[in-house]
């Protein structure tokens, strides 16, 4: 298992590379001058020259693209050409409230769409199962800044019960995680469902039954266990996407998270900023789905007589 873990962080490099290749090609080849960002629109043709020269920016692409790998593997991100701070301060002062709101978003989803889906699969086709559709395939249908800009009007500015805007307290992320939540439990119930139809029609759980067991122990122990593998992917997926930043959600709420930096960066064209954040929500999502697949492990007894097999 550890071999096959180290295997798999190894893989992450190249992937890495690739994304840090296009991000800085991308960056780097759209119009836009960093020199004119950084001293502003009254500095003259030769400082701006100057300042060019002085941060390399006259070299070729691949010198400068390699230059900022090497730096890059010591530790130096650069400094932001907005705000003349060290890169990594501002992305690691910004990430705790991204994760915060990704964190809790997915816990949300997760906590409410599995259960439902399970209802719904075991009594299929009853009322239960087809309002759960029906509500799923709304929250589906419904664009996240359309959703969050009703839950403020509704319970910040007329019931007054929870700011608008902030990351202060944690009664600023309530409505920001509901608004995050909604798409992912609408997807993980409808998932969930399906999956666990496609289990309780198999043979071992018609010999399950035929033996004695308990319905709650052929759904917990039997069904739901060998149903989790594609409703897993589906959590690291969306666990993944709401770490790049939840733009919308961002800002819309007005929090201060990767996202709404993202944003920012990549309007005045801050190649540092925007490749350090990129890099670190590739690295995340790398992470993240190394997870997932060590969570396959102990689900699928099937996947984990594999890895037996193969050190035997």
């Amino acid at each position: 298992m550890l071999k096959y873990i180290g295997k798999r962080i190894l893989l992450m490099v190249p992937v890495i590379l690739g994304v840090s290749f296009i991000i800085f090609a991308i960056m780097n080849l759209t119009p836009g001058d960093p020199a004119l960002i950084i001293l502003g629109e009254a500095a003259t043709p030769e400082a701006r020259e100057e300042l060019r020269e002085a941060m390399g920016l006259n070299d070729n692409f691949f010198i400068r693209y390699g230059r900022y790998v090497l730096h890059a593997v010591q530790g130096d991100f650069g400094t932001s050409y907005r705000t003349k701070l060290p890169v990594l301060d501002e992305v690691f002062t910004r990430f705790p409230n991204t994760f915060t709101l990704a964190f809790w978003g997915m816990t949300l989803a997760v906590g409410i769409g599995l259960p439902v889906g399970v209802i719904s699969a075991v009594k299929q086709y009853s009322l239960i199962d087809n309002l759960s559709l029906a509500i799923a395939l709304l929250m589906t249908s419904i664009p996240a800044f359309w959703l969050g800009l009703i839950l403020v009007l509704t319970f910040a500015l007329n019931l007054n019960l929870l700011p608008a805007i902030g990351a202060d307290t944690w009664k600023n992320f309530v409505l920001p995680c509901i608004t995050l939540a909604i798409g992912t439990m609408a997807i993980l119930i409808r998932m969930t469902r399906s999956t666990m139809l496609e289990v309780i029609r198999q043979d071992y759980i018609r010999t399950a039954k035929a033996k004695g067991a308990s319905t709650k122990r052929v759904i917990f122990r039997h069904a739901l266990r060998n149903a989790m593998l594609p409703v897993i992917t589906i959590i690291g997926i969306n666990f993944g996407f709401q770490l790049g930043g939840a733009m919308i959600i961002e800002t819309v709420f007005s929090i201060p998270g990767l996202g709404s930096l993202m944003i920012t960066s990549v309007r005045a064209k801050d190649t540092p900023t925007v490749m350090a954040s990129v890099l670190l929500v590739a690295i995340l999502a790398g992470l993240i789905n190394l997870l997932v697949d060590i969570f396959y492990v102990y689900i699928d007894p099937r996947i984990k007589s594999q890895y037996v097999k193969a050190r035997r």
